[in-house]
């Protein structure tokens, strides 16, 4: 009795090997960096995506294939989370899977059953490195509107969350209609989250603040997209806020619209490079 052999193809970016096993049909990815790769279909820059390219004169023998994303190679890499299923590619057309949140080293697609062909011509992935916990803002260059005594634009990324106005970490601009604070991170990434330390004294100055992201620096950052408007942050405390990937290399806090100080002690910045 003949056991059926099951090929196992392994593509990364230093070239294409071949392996066998006595599983299921895989076609596997391998991302050769050390830092895993994310897939997402965000909305913003160059749209991330998986495209497949079938030009086989029989296309159903794709039907049914899955697409599989993590860090594991166990079992090939099959138990890895479940991000498509590929229902059907036309013969000589290409189709494009937009993907969500999926965060691994490997991409593997797999055609579950026996007796089966896995016959596919092209895999291209698209995505992004994943945020490593590094704070993005410490690497930056800080401005803002005006200057109140000395509350430096500089010392909200200074890395410390010290919150008493004696410190000396603190930003403050004078009393001004629309105030603003801008970061300059450089180069444009994907912001994922904005920690934010209010002064311990009149915390209420930042109330209605806006939080925005992207690539303009005209009229107080007004195109940028909105990460979030602060309603209250507690004197002397630090808010966490989630941006969704909004892509940018300028991160501003604005008070529109009205007479105010713009006054609050750090910020710090998590994401990953456009690159």
């Amino acid at each position: 009795m003949l056991k059926l052999l099951i090929l196992v193809f392994w593509l990364d970016l230093l070239g294409l090997s071949i392996g066998a096993t006595g599983r299921s049909w895989v076609l596997h990815l391998h991302w050769e960096k050390d830092k895993p790769l994310v897939e997402s279909g965000l909305a913003g820059h160059v749209h991330s995506h998986l495209s497949h390219h079938h030009r086989n004169v029989v296309p159903e023998r794709l039907n049914g294939a899955e697409i599989r994303i993590g860090n594991s190679i166990k079992k090939d890499g099959t138990d890895n989370p479940l991000a498509s299923v590929i229902n059907s590619i036309p013969a000589g057309l290409a189709r494009t899977i937009n993907l969500k949140g999926f965060e691994g080293r490997y991409v593997t697609v797999v055609l579950p059953g026996k007796g089966r062909f896995l016959t596919l011509c092209e895999v291209e992935v698209y995505g992004y490195l994943a945020p490593n916990g590094e704070n993005l803002a410490l690497q930056g260059k800080a401005s803002q509107s005006s200057l109140h005594s000395t509350g430096f634009a500089y010392n909200a990324i200074d890395g410390n969350r010290a919150s008493v106005w004696a410190q000396g970490s603190c930003v403050h601009t004078a009393l001004e209609f629309s105030p603003w604070w801008r970061l300059d991170l450089r180069k444009t990434y994907k912001i994922f989250t904005i920690k934010i330390t209010n002064l311990k004294v009149a915390p209420t100055r930042l109330n209605g603040a806006e939080i925005r992201i992207g690539d303009s620096r005209n009229n107080n950052d007004d195109s940028n997209s909105r990460c979030a408007v602060i309603s209250f942050i507690p004197g002397g405390f630090t808010k966490t806020f989630h941006c969704n990937g909004l892509e940018g290399r300028f991160i501003s806090v604005v008070i529109p619209g009205r007479k105010q100080y713009l006054v609050f002690c750090e910020m710090e910045v998590y994401g990953s490079p456009l690159n």
